[in-house]
């Protein structure tokens, strides 16, 4: 019985733990299906197995950043190119004068990253979005800033 108040309580602060590093974005959802899943609390009992389905449970937190990962197009020979996974990516970005890399990190739908300076960050957008005319007919695309933006063909 006292396992079982032991599980209860590390569930507890498991989910205050998990719950405390998410944080609200006002960004566009990137598909239609959930990036988590979750599991209702069970009535009281002194199953162990019940105390451990009894927290929520993310099936996969970076789910729609890691399904980000590959090369991005963007006018005139510039990318995207982004690598990584489970919330970390390394970042190249080739504009105009070379390719630059960048750290990056997973922050619910949206990579951030700091360039000279500046925190940037990546976003799910379409063409239109982006800010620029040669990308203005797509809809598979991400922007960083207006202007500044890459897309799958």
């Amino acid at each position: 019985m006292t396992y079982t108040i032991f599980y209860k309580m590390a569930a507890v602060s498991l989910l205050m733990c998990l719950s405390a590093c998410d944080k609200p974005t006002n960004q566009m959802p990137t598909s239609t299906s959930s990036a988590s899943s979750l599991v209702t609390p069970s009535p009281n009992t002194n199953s162990d197995a019940d105390a451990a389905t009894s927290i929520e449970t993310t099936t996969d937190k970076w789910a729609t950043t890691d399904a980000w990962k590959g090369k991005w197009n963007g006018p005139e020979g510039t990318f995207l190119q982004i690598d990584g996974g489970a919330g970390n990516y390394n970042l190249t970005i080739q504009n105009l004068d070379g390719p630059l890399t960048y750290t990056g990190i997973g922050v619910g739908e949206e990579i951030q990253f700091e360039r000279n300076g500046i925190k940037e960050t990546i976003h799910a957008s379409n063409g239109a979005q982006t800010g620029m005319k040669w990308l203005s007919d797509k809809s598979n695309c991400f922007t960083i800033r207006v202007g500044e933006g890459y897309c799958k063909k």
